[in-house]
C-alpha cells in the first residue's frame, strides 16, 4: 500500500506561543505542536504512550516535553520516551513558510 504525504498549513507562527503546546487534529489524529525557545517548531503524536495523557498540556524543557499525568519525558526530536520509561510517539515534519507552520502528514 502506498501512502502519499501531504503538507498542511496549520497556524500563523506568531499565534503559537513559545514553550506552550497546542493540540491540533489532522485526519483524525491528535498532534501536539510546540514552538521551542530556539524558535524550532516540533510536532509529535498528541497522546503519551504510557499514560494516555495529552502531551500538548505538558511542560516543555529544552527539546523535551513532560507528560502532564506522570512526568514521562519525551523527546520532541525523536519521539522516544526517556528511561526508565519505555515507548515512542510518532514525530511529524514541520516547516515554517512565509510565517505559517506546516505539518507533513
Amino acid at each position: 500500500m502506498i501512502t502519499t504525504q501531504e503538507k498542511i498549513k496549520i497556524i500563523d507562527l506568531a499565534s503559537l506561543p513559545i514553550q506552550i503546546g497546542k493540540e491540533v487534529v489532522i485526519k483524525g489524529e491528535s498532534i501536539a505542536l510546540f514552538r521551542l525557545s530556539n524558535e524550532d517548531v516540533r510536532a509529535i503524536e498528541g497522546i503519551c504512550p504510557g499514560t494516555n495523557g495529552p502531551l500538548a498540556e505538558g511542560i516543555v524543557s529544552g527539546e523535551y516535553v513532560y507528560c502532564p499525568l506522570r512526568d514521562w519525558k519525551i523527546s520532541l526530536i525523536t519521539g522516544e520516551v526517556q528511561k526508565p520509561d519505555d515507548g515512542t510517539v510518532k514525530t511529524y515534519k514541520t516547516e515554517v513558510i512565509d510565517g505559517y507552520v506546516y505539518i507533513t502528514v
